[in-house]
């Protein structure tokens, strides 16, 4: 891969690989997104006015042939270990937005967890963190 992605990038990657992953990007989905850019402390140094070209950048990646590795792998190199971990949880609140989990983000997920090499542990800890938040009674 010669492209290089920066750490906002890259976590801007998952959570809009996420929305898409069902062919459609929800209202929620989008929200969700923009509530992650605004209150998870790593974007604290992020231009909030890039986020829609962040994102339209992902999505021409995920156009191209081979779009779904390419965009897995890119977010990948750019982080560590423990923001592979955030990008997950960021990917997991846009899944969960819209209440509804379709199989295509459930693969998307799974293909997550092995390329960021997240254990099923530390994984369903996240999910489950998750699922507690958006509850409804």
């Amino acid at each position: 891969m010669t492209q290089v992605i920066n750490h906002h990038s890259a976590l801007i990657y998952a959570m809009v690989l996420m929305s898409a992953s069902d062919g459609e990007m929800s209202d929620a989905e989008m929200q969700t997104i923009g509530e992650v850019v605004r209150k998870f402390p790593v974007f604290h140094d992020f231009d909030h006015a890039r986020l829609a070209v962040v994102a339209e950048e992902c999505g021409q990646i995920m156009s191209e042939s081979e779009g779904l590795p390419t965009v897995l792998g890119l977010i990948a190199e750019a982080l560590s270990p423990p923001l592979r971990e955030t990008a997950y949880a960021a990917a997991v609140e846009v899944a969960t937005a819209d209440e509804i989990l379709r199989q295509e983000e459930l693969r998307i997920l799974e293909l997550m967890r092995d390329y960021f090499e997240i254990d099923r542990l530390r994984a369903g800890a996240i999910e489950h963190s998750a699922r507690v938040r958006h509850r409804v009674v």
